[in-house]
């Protein structure tokens, strides 16, 4: 397994997917925090999901989640990705995407990139021992996040 690219500006600059489930029920969200490294000698990805958001129940009943990148020219579908609730509307055919079944997952056929990953751990984030500068300009007006953890096991 390769992957080469500007670690920093993976999630930052190009967004991307995050997506839990199987390709009957499924949910995605566009991420753009996160990170990759190297964690008990594995490739990992790390991803954050607000409580609130209707793909934390994904990532809490599904061992495997996928990270997709896309070209420049989505992002405005991206966009609508991350604004809109799937408990209110179906994303997915609004988006035009194509959905894509993996062995335990989904992507999607437009994505130049996906990572496949198995969860390894879920740590909620602790408001209280966060700056108290991050903690009110993030978590203010809105639920805390938890922070998922997933061995890469395929690059796509």
């Amino acid at each position: 397994m390769e992957f080469t690219t500007d670690i920093f500006a993976q999630y930052d600059k190009k967004w991307a997917l995050l997506t839990a489930g199987s390709q009957e029920n499924f949910n995605t969200m566009t991420i753009s925090w996160g990170g990759l490294g190297t964690l008990w000698n594995k490739p990992v990805a790390t991803v954050y999901v607000r409580t609130s958001r209707y793909t934390h129940d994904y990532m809490e009943s599904n061992d495997y989640f996928t990270v997709s990148f896309y070209p420049e020219d989505y992002k405005n579908t991206l966009g609508i990705l991350g604004s809109r609730s799937g408990r209110d509307m179906d994303k997915i055919h609004e988006s035009g995407l194509t959905s894509k079944q993996l062995d335990n997952s989904v992507t999607f056929e437009e994505a130049e990139l996906t990572l496949v990953c198995k969860k390894l751990i879920r740590q909620p984030l602790d408001v209280e021992k966060m700056p108290e500068n991050v903690a009110e300009q993030f978590y203010s007006k809105d639920a805390p996040h938890d922070m998922y953890i997933g061995e890469v096991v395929a690059i796509l």
